[in-house]
């Protein structure tokens, strides 16, 4: 975009910083959004002492299906969390210009996510006071300890991604946010790392951020591709398949956008940033959500074909299982609305707009949860040898409402971290719009508020 002229030039810097910088001093709704959330993780903490007191006797998990709604959480956290990679990654290195808004609130979903998504592992612990063994005596044979390397490298890798772009933003906030307690300050000051915005520390900036985004492609496929291993290694009815790491990753996309797009959405409304999250950003992320479940619906029917021709033993029970027995209900629904509908309704152009979007976004990353459910309990319903001599509720699972209560807790603590950081810091790269609004470089380096309000009042 061409440069603005002079005095336009600082009348729209002044107005992004002012649009960006206001949820950070005042937000109404914050602190009963909090408090919901405080309550969530509360109930969940009161499970899990439950848990910890009693064992995993307290959930619905037995001998059989060991493997129950905490790990299908665990898979759904990490798919959600590979939404950064997507958006800042794949769609930065190519030069997609509209993805600057946006950004940030995808780093912002894959941080939480990725976060919370080591903490559900610990839940599906019965000696969680023993998980320090994992880095002292793990072996690298097991893909535990693959999952678990690639989680935090991927982990660490989407904080920087989301602390380097940050860094510009520093000064304005150092200069625009006087009524916050001072620790807050001391974390501004701490994180400008003395930026004074000079080409040099721009040029060294975005290759740094660039060298990352390389880094974690192959580290974000990595963390959901050994998380599918952790099935597809064994010779179970189900997960004996060749392209789970694909399936899942495709998955994972589909997941991590319907996220963003209820973000957006929730920002664009709370925050007042229609102007920055226009219907233009929403169309575009809605094309790239089709894209993704056409993708993911090929590898569905891939999933599901193939061993329905080959039918070897022990498929025909599986499938049946999912397709006209207990689980075709469950099964359908994550079909429909996860899949087959949000595709067909996201084709017409009125559907592409902020409301539907959020709303079908809703329904897909809800069909997620559950589609991860029921990748992870059916297989295990069907064990190799014959179920005998065990109690009646060993025969099938369904989570109890300290699983639920748990899960909640873990959906709560990747929501209470999102918004954390909405709160402390602009949900969009300041410097990044004010280049794209043609602001020039020498008002981004020197901005004064003060000076503005001074103008402002002697006209």
């Amino acid at each position: 975009m061409a440069e603005l002229n002079r005095e336009e030039s600082k009348r729209t810097l002044h107005k992004i910083v002012t649009d960006l910088t206001s949820p950070i001093q005042k937000h109404y709704g914050f602190k009963p959004w909090i408090f919901s959330l405080l309550l969530i993780i509360g109930v969940g903490l009161y499970a899990y002492v439950t848990q910890l007191q009693k064992g995993l006797g307290a959930t619905n998990l037995n001998d059989y299906v060991s493997w129950g709604l905490y790990i299908a959480g665990f898979i759904f956290f990490v798919a959600t969390a590979l939404i950064g990679m997507l958006i800042s990654s794949v769609l930065g290195l190519i030069g997609v210009k509209w993805i600057h808004p946006i950004a940030r609130i995808a780093e912002m979903i894959a941080l939480g996510f990725a976060l919370m998504a080591g903490l559900v592992i610990v839940f599906d612990m019965g000696r969680p006071d023993r998980a320090h063994h994992l880095f002292l005596y793990g072996r690298p044979q097991s893909p535990i300890v693959w999952d678990l390397t690639v989680v935090l490298t991927y982990t660490a890798i989407s904080l920087l991604l989301y602390i380097l772009p940050l860094i510009p933003d520093m000064p304005f906030l150092k200069k625009t946010i006087h009524n916050r307690p001072k620790w807050q300050q001391k974390v501004y000051n701490f994180l400008a790392f003395n930026w004074i915005g000079d080409r040099e520390q721009y040029r060294i900036l975005k290759r740094s951020i660039r060298v990352l985004s390389i880094l974690i492609i192959p580290v974000a496929l990595a963390i959901h591709t050994v998380t599918s291993w952790l099935f597809a290694l064994t010779p179970r009815v189900g997960w004996d398949s060749t392209i789970f790491g694909p399936y899942y990753v495709t998955g994972a996309f589909v997941n991590g956008v319907a996220a963003v797009l209820i973000a957006m959405y929730i920002f664009r409304q709370n925050f007042k940033l229609k102007e920055y999250l226009t219907d233009f950003h929403f169309e575009r992320v809605a094309r790239l959500f089709v894209l993704m479940m056409l993708v993911y619906l090929y590898f569905n029917i891939n999933e599901y074909i193939v061993p329905g021709y080959k039918m070897k033993k022990g498929e025909d029970v599986h499938l049946l299982t999912l397709f006209s027995g207990h689980y075709s209900g469950l099964f359908w629904y994550t079909q429909f609305t996860g899949l087959l509908l949000p595709i067909f309704l996201l084709l017409f152009k009125k559907m592409r707009k902020p409301v539907p979007t959020a709303i079908i976004g809703l329904f897909v990353i809800i069909a997620g949860l559950l589609k991860r459910l029921l990748i992870t309990v059916p297989t295990l319903e069907h064990p190799h040898l014959p179920i005998q001599n065990v109690p009646e509720s060993f025969h099938s699972y369904t989570p109890n409402g300290i699983e639920w209560a748990i899960l909640g807790m873990s959906i709560g603590g990747a929501l209470l971290i999102i918004t954390i950081l909405a709160k402390l810091f602009p949900v969009m790269p300041i410097w990044e719009i004010a280049h794209d609004k043609g602001v020039h470089e020498d008002d981004i380096k020197n901005y004064d508020p003060k000076e503005y309000e001074s103008n402002k009042a002697i006209n």
